[in-house]
C-alpha cells in the first residue's frame, strides 16, 4: 500500500520538517528527515527511499542540486518539489533538474497528500499486461512503455516520470484531443482546477526535449487541451 512507503523530507526550515513529518506519519507513512542537501545525497545513498519531499531553497546543495546529482546518477525516485517560487521559468528550473511535481508554499496539507499518493501509483511496478507489448510509434516518435524509454528517430529522450507518463498518455490517444480534465485526472489523479498551470508547464517542456527543433508532436487546442500528432 501507498501509506506503508517511505519519504525522505529534505527542508532547513525546521518547523515545515516537523509538521510534515507528524501529518505523514500519521498518514502511516515511514518518514525520515534532514535539513540540507548534502544530508538529503547522504541518506539516499545510504538507504533508498520511496519518495523525496526536496525544498527549493536550502543551503549549501539546494534541491534542484539533489535531484541533478540523483538523476545523473540514474536514480528515478520519485521527487516533490517544494518551492516559495511560482513563476513559470521557476517551475522550468524544476523540471530541469528532474523534479516529478512541485508544489508552491503555502501549501494544503491535503494538496501534497494526493501529490504523494499519485507520485507513487505512477511508481509503482509495471503490469503486468504489458509483457511482450510492442513499442508505442507516432511517426518517429517510439516509446517502450515496459522499459520507460522514448526516442525520436535515433535520438534517446530523457524524461522525468511524470514527462514520461504524460507523453505516454498522449501516444496511446493519438489523434485525439484529451480535455485537461481528463489528463490531470489520469496524470496526477486530480484537477488542479482551472487556474493552475501544471499541465501547460509540463506540456512546454516536453514539448522542449522532443521537438529540439523538428516538426511539432503535441498540439494544443485552446478551451479544450492537447493533443498528439504525427509530424
Amino acid at each position: 500500500m501507498e501509506s506503508t512507503a517511505t519519504v525522505l523530507i529534505a527542508d532547513d526550515d525546521r518547523a515545515i520538517r516537523e509538521s510534515l513529518e507528524r501529518a505523514l506519519q500519521l498518514e502511516g507513512y515511514t518518514v525520515r528527515t534532514v535539513a540540507d542537501g548534502v544530508q538529503a545525497l547522504a541518506a539516499v545513498h545510504a538507504e533508498p527511499v520511496d519518495l523525496l519531499v526536496l525544498d527549493v531553497m536550502m543551503p549549501g546543495v539546494d534541491g534542484l542540486g539533489v535531484a541533478r546529482v540523483l538523476r545523473a546518477e540514474h536514480d528515478r525516485t520519485p521527487i516533490l518539489m517544494l518551492t516559495a517560487r511560482v513563476e513559470t521559468p521557476d517551475r522550468v528550473a524544476g523540471l530541469d533538474a528532474g523534479a516529478d511535481d512541485y508544489l508552491a508554499k503555502p501549501f494544503e496539507l491535503d494538496e501534497l497528500l494526493a501529490r504523494l499518493r499519485a507520485l507513487l501509483r505512477r511508481a509503482a511496478p509495471i503490469a503486468e499486461d504489458l509483457d511482450g507489448e510492442a513499442p508505442l510509434r507516432v511517426g518517429e516518435l517510439r516509446l517502450d512503455a515496459r522499459a520507460r524509454r522514448v526516442w525520436r528517430g535515433e535520438r534517446e529522450v530523457e524524461l522525468s516520470k511524470t514527462e514520461f507518463d504524460l507523453l505516454e498518455l498522449l501516444m496511446r490517444n493519438a489523434g485525439i484531443v484529451l480535455d485537461h480534465a481528463t489528463i490531470y485526472d489520469r496524470i496526477w489523479g486530480y484537477d488542479f482546477g482551472p487556474e493552475s498551470k501544471n499541465l501547460a508547464v509540463y506540456i512546454s517542456y516536453l514539448r522542449r526535449k522532443l521537438e529540439d527543433g523538428g516538426p511539432p508532436l503535441i498540439q494544443t487546442v485552446r478551451g479544450v487541451g492537447y493533443t498528439l500528432r504525427q509530424g
